[in-house]
């Protein structure tokens, strides 16, 4: 059986071939409608791009400094501050759908790992060469990417810090998902909220938004804050701090799920019932706060929509390399569940 075409893919979507080719470019030209068309006969035949012809083609037409990698199909790097956030499972998705659309792959790399041993962190992607590189995270010292960026397309994704002259940012819109979590627990008559401050640009807008919006309806002198790593266990002893406080909150909005794991255990082991005696609102809607003995109340931080713009704009930056730098962010959501309700008095400090 012969391998489907390109033509095969217009054919059952009902579209042009250079419409499939813009689709499979990523460009944010096309119609959802025809796009989502396009990828469904996609999937549906099994099409893959020929690689070694596009490249071939791309090869006449680009400058030196724009070629493909050399040999094989094209690869993209991605860059992971740390392999063991959860939140990454869905923006990696919604990154790999494009990516792989139009015929490139993923080279995965873990930042973490590669400072506890001492290797560079974005040189090997030059190396190798990479089409160009996707960072996911808040890197320690974004500084390390301006080497890189003068050399190919680079996009940060889920970070806010500054970035090099001519890289796009795609995030999470930290300062408005931060607002729906404080007015959803002002909402169910809580005055006492505290907050679990992480790190970063991210952890900064976040708790920025919940002491403005504390400060709006006149609660700015009752929105204790505790620092917190954005680790279960940094959760944990953060919550510990604020539960042994007098005027302990009857709610309290962590910086991710993870953190806000920490602070569920942190209740149960001080005999606190969740959320008849302390409500808990976490921030990601990872896999983690969907389970089922934990369902957790969360901010849908929109991580396959992160994704999916990511690779658009790197995708875009292939084609037209040399535009200045964008930002965007993606709207979040509440999902609110089991760990947020009334407090048991509204409106006051329970002993």
């Amino acid at each position: 059986m012969r391998a489907p075409t390109i033509r095969d893919v217009a054919d059952r979507a009902g579209v042009s071939k250079s419409l499939v080719s813009l689709v499979l470019r990523g460009s944010d030209r096309v119609r959802a409608e025809k796009r989502d068309a396009v990828l469904r006969a996609v999937r549906e035949l099994g099409y893959r791009p020929n690689a070694a012809a596009r490249s071939l083609s791309e090869r006449r037409t680009l400058p030196d400094s724009r070629l493909p990698s050399s040999g094989g199909t094209p690869m993209v790097g991605v860059l992971l501050n740390d392999l063991r956030n959860p939140w990454y499972v869905d923006l990696l998705d919604g990154l790999n759908s494009l990516l792989s659309a139009s015929g490139r792959h993923m080279l995965l790399a873990d930042a973490r790992l590669n400072r506890r041993v001492g290797h560079d962190l974005a040189g090997p992607f030059l190396d190798l060469p990479a089409d160009g590189l996707v960072v996911v995270g808040t890197l320690p010292d974004p500084a390390v990417l301006d080497a890189v960026a003068a050399r190919i397309p680079v996009v940060v994704a889920g970070a806010r810090e500054p970035v090099p002259a001519g890289a796009d940012v795609v995030a999470n819109d930290d300062e408005r998902g931060a607002r729906l979590v404080t007015e959803h627990l002002i909402g169910l008559g809580h005055r006492t909220i505290a907050h679990l401050a992480g790190y970063g640009a991210v952890g900064e807008l976040r708790r920025g938004s919940f002491e403005s919006v504390m400060r709006e309806h006149g609660l700015g002198e009752r929105a204790p804050v505790e620092p917190c790593d954005m680790t279960e266990e940094g959760g944990y002893r953060a919550t510990v701090r604020l539960l042994s406080r007098p005027d302990r909150p009857t709610a309290v909005f962590a910086v991710n799920d993870i953190a806000c794991v920490g602070a569920l255990s942190a209740a149960e082991e001080l005999g606190l019932s969740v959320p008849r005696d302390l409500s808990l609102v976490g921030y990601d809607n990872t896999s983690v706060s969907r389970l089922r003995h934990l369902w957790l109340t969360t901010v849908d931080h929109a991580g396959h929509e992160v994704g999916r713009r990511a690779a658009r704009c790197l995708l875009d930056r292939l084609e037209r390399p040399g535009a200045e730098g964008r930002l965007q962010l993606a709207a979040p959501t509440l999902e609110v569940r089991g760990t947020t309700g009334p407090p048991a008095v509204p409106g006051t400090v329970r002993d």
